[in-house]
């Protein structure tokens, strides 16, 4: 009897990291990273200073006293203005990468679904056209056999 030697936790490992979905989530947590660089330098060079002419510039400062008093670490304060730029930062990254990444590559997928579905349909129309065709031709020598049986 042969016996099938189970693979290596070594070789199991490797055909993992071999997977082509391994490498595309590196790829995009290496992008994501940079891509958060820039998302808070948007949000510091342009954000803040929009919200700075109301206020200050730092969203960080915008607080609320829960108690009666909040000086130095007495009392209770929700930073309010962390929050805000948190999800600021968050709706920019999110409508950088819908407008940028998600929506046009779901239209390039939308026009390359669309030329396939009409090739394929052209092709379909093509196939019927032929059938058509082999139809006649056979209905053409059956009518050619039956005359020829009468005739004879």
């Amino acid at each position: 009897m042969s016996e099938k030697k189970e693979p290596s936790v070594w070789e199991d490992f490797k055909a993992f990291l071999m997977r082509g979905n391994v490498v595309d989530l590196a790829v995009a947590v290496v992008i994501g990273a940079a891509f958060t660089n820039i998302v808070n330098a948007v949000v510091k060079g342009i954000i803040n200073p929009l919200v700075g002419a109301i206020g200050t510039k730092n969203l960080d400062h915008y607080s609320s006293c829960l108690s009666s008093t909040c000086e130095g670490e007495q009392g209770i304060t929700i930073l309010w203005g962390s929050v805000l730029g948190a999800t600021l930062s968050f709706v920019i990254t999110a409508a950088v990468v819908y407008f940028l990444m998600v929506l046009p590559m779901a239209k390039y997928l939308a026009r390359a679904e669309a030329r396939r579905k009409a090739k394929e349909d052209a092709h379909e129309v093509v196939e019927v056209t032929e059938l058509e065709v082999l139809k006649e031709i056979r209905d053409a020598l059956v009518a050619q056999r039956g005359s020829g049986h009468n005739e004879q």
